[in-house]
């Protein structure tokens, strides 16, 4: 007979850690691959090569039509809910008149009933049935004072008094944000950059394939290398060729344009739906227990 082991021990109350593991309990981490990433020269929000490239100053790169119909975009939804609101607190003017309109009408009635509440207002003995004979505990038809009773009612069980809760429209924000970056972007912000391409022989070959290279050290740009662009003039450097050329003789080496640190932007790699920018590329999901390892079940949530 086999020597009882706890990885065919399956008559515990509980899941041993190999067990788990199995099943894919705990987080789950994944190191992103090349498919799961977006290339340097794709725009955010369509994701394809990009045409007209323009940039925001936390470096993220869109295709000139993609972001202007973003923004128009952004516009008209901010102009929706400006006039939203503005509709809202017209009709709550109107609420507010009429609510107080409403407490003077019942103080005069108030007011009234007690100067003349101990004068009979009719000597009829049927003053106190109702003009269509209903009267008393068991009348079928509810007084006034009954059908306030019910519309004022908390009963969500009634559907004639189910309570509504109102829809308040807060007062919305006037400025477009960057879909990317999710911070505040004007487009006098935005400005076009441009790569420099590789004319040699063996790139020219395909003029699908386009390969962009650094205009300093003439190496081929890719996701593996962190890219900066003068906002100035909008040329495409490497970031080491930046710091020892750029940051020092304060000129773009392209155009001869001088420029300052601050105009030195630092374009995002990499990012998608499923992932983040920069050099912390991995997903990681806690899940609980299920069938494999579950990493193509769920959406991996981006750590950065």
């Amino acid at each position: 007979m086999p020597q009882r082991h706890s990885k065919n021990n399956n008559d515990l109350a509980f899941f041993t850690y190999d067990e788990k593991r199995k099943l894919g309990y705990g987080t789950q981490k994944e190191r992103l691959g090349k498919d799961s990433i977006k290339p340097f020269d794709a725009c955010c929000l369509c994701l394809k090569p990009f045409i007209d490239p323009m940039s925001c100053q936390k470096g993220h790169v869109f295709c000139k039509e993609c972001i202007l119909e973003c923004l128009l975009a952004q516009k008209k939804d901010i102009q929706r809910k400006l006039a939203a609101h503005t509709t809202q607190q017209k009709q709550d003017k109107e609420e507010e008149v009429e609510r107080l309109t409403m407490v003077k009408a019942q103080e005069l009635a108030a007011f009234d009933q007690q100067n003349h509440g101990a004068v009979p207002l009719s000597t009829d003995r049927s003053h106190g049935r109702d003009k269509s004979g209903f009267h008393g505990a068991n009348s079928v038809k509810a007084t006034s004072y009954e059908a306030e009773a019910l519309r004022t009612m908390k009963a969500f069980w009634l559907p004639s008094a189910t309570p509504e809760a109102p829809m308040k429209v807060d007062a919305p924000s006037t400025s477009t944000v960057c879909p990317e970056g999710k911070e505040k972007l004007k487009l006098k912000s935005l400005f076009p950059i441009h790569f420099s391409e590789d004319t040699s022989e063996r790139s020219s070959s395909n003029s699908l394939d386009r390969t962009y290279i650094c205009p300093s050290c003439k190496v081929t740009l890719t996701n593996t290398l962190s890219l900066s662009v003068i906002s100035s003039c909008g040329h495409v450097y490497c970031k080491k060729c930046a710091h020892k050329f750029i940051m020092v003789d304060k000129i773009c080496l392209v155009c001869d344009r001088p420029c300052k640190e601050k105009n030195l932007v630092y374009l995002g790699k990499g990012g998608t739906g499923f992932s983040g920018h920069d050099d912390h590329l991995e997903a990681t999901d806690f899940k609980h227990l299920g069938s494999g390892t579950g990493m193509g079940l769920v959406r991996p949530a981006t750590k950065t």
